[in-house]
């Protein structure tokens, strides 16, 4: 059964092409303007799935631009009205619907304070784009799904273009240009993916792993198996999993892995090894570069990608595979329980 959400997923490189060919000369006019006044402090806030994308632009800018970066929690604003100092951070609102009330209240009161302010979202008449001083908006155009897929991935291509007005050079602008490429090819493997599916047909329980940079994306693989199938599905990084909830994981345990190579590989495979020990139900999301996590347990990208730039790749198949598992079971995608599309929070 096809779906909204599948059709979404499918738009993404046309929408991360639009995105970079948009907001790419925004980006090298802010360079300058923070070549003159760079923050001390970033402060991000955001809800649901564009709080995934938030705690991946922690780690890039952390990395890239080592500026110290904090996740904001909207309730300091909105429930205890706590006074934060936001005079000499640089306070970043993402929202795909820019609606998202306590997420603005942040923006506003730093707004305030003086504070410089930036959004990222997807809706150029919202009102986040109208309260941030500066906005990067995702050119997904309208999501239809509940289930957020090409907003999630213009968000973290935003979150790229920000590091780089930021003066990272640790970007290469060349390699950014072949993430809309990459993505393309990652769509070659939906009929792979629909068939890993099978598999897990029954799955009421799961664990998704990340590290670093893919982070974020355990957090945004289980969200979309809690909000479209129905799976009650853990997120670690690899060495939280170790301190403890390693010990729920059994024979047969559903346990998920994104493994590029690079620095966070080796504790991703002793992961995997470890999960291999007990006998758990384990699939890897790799690609071409990391040899080593290929086998019939992989899903493997048919390209190779550095790991600061694998991300969006590679969130692709963990989307197809819950939009897919969705269908597998019975559910429609589009459609999740008690879900809407904007959800207003204080």
């Amino acid at each position: 059964m096809s779906s909204k959400m599948l059709a979404e997923i499918r738009e993404q490189p046309q929408a991360l092409e639009r995105t970079l060919k948009s907001e790419l000369p925004r980006a090298k006019r802010l360079r300058a303007k923070f070549e003159k006044n760079r923050p001390r402090l970033i402060v991000l806030a955001a809800r649901g799935t564009s709080d995934n994308a938030a705690q991946f632009a922690r780690y890039l800018l952390e990395i890239a631009t080592g500026i110290p970066v904090s996740l904001a929690a909207p309730s300091i604003y909105t429930l205890y009205d706590s006074a934060i100092d936001l005079r000499e951070a640089l306070v970043v609102a993402i929202s795909q619907s820019g609606e998202s009330t306590d997420t603005n209240a942040v923006l506003e009161r730093a707004k305030a304070q003086g504070a410089a302010t930036i959004g990222i979202t997807n809706e150029p008449k919202s009102t986040l784009a109208r309260l941030a001083e500066h906005t990067f908006l995702v050119r997904a155009r309208k999501e239809r799904s509940v289930a957020a897929t090409k907003t999630y991935t213009g968000q973290l291509l935003a979150c790229y273009l920000l590091a780089y007005a930021l003066g990272t050079k640790k970007l290469d602008l060349d390699q950014l240009e072949r993430i809309p490429e990459m993505a393309e090819a990652a769509l070659t493997m939906e009929e792979e993916v629909r068939q890993r599916c099978q598999r897990y047909r029954f799955m009421d329980h799961a664990v998704v792993v990340g590290r670093g940079l893919n982070y974020s994306n355990a957090f945004e693989f289980a969200l979309k198996l809690m909000e479209t199938c129905y799976v009650v599905a853990e997120r670690f990084s690899a060495a939280d999993f170790m301190h403890g909830p390693i010990a729920m994981v059994g024979n047969a345990f559903p346990a998920f892995l994104f493994a590029p190579s690079g620095l966070t590989w080796p504790s991703i495979r002793d992961m995997r090894d470890k999960l291999k020990s007990l006998d758990a139900e384990t699939l890897v999301i790799t690609d071409q570069s990391n040899k080593a996590a290929a086998g019939k347990e992989a899903l493997v990208l048919p390209f190779a990608v550095e790991e600061l730039y694998s991300p969006i790749p590679y969130v692709i198949p963990a989307q197809m595979f819950a939009a897919c598992l969705a269908s597998e079971k019975g559910l429609n995608p589009d459609q999740p329980r008690t879900l809407q599309k904007v959800t207003l929070t204080l």
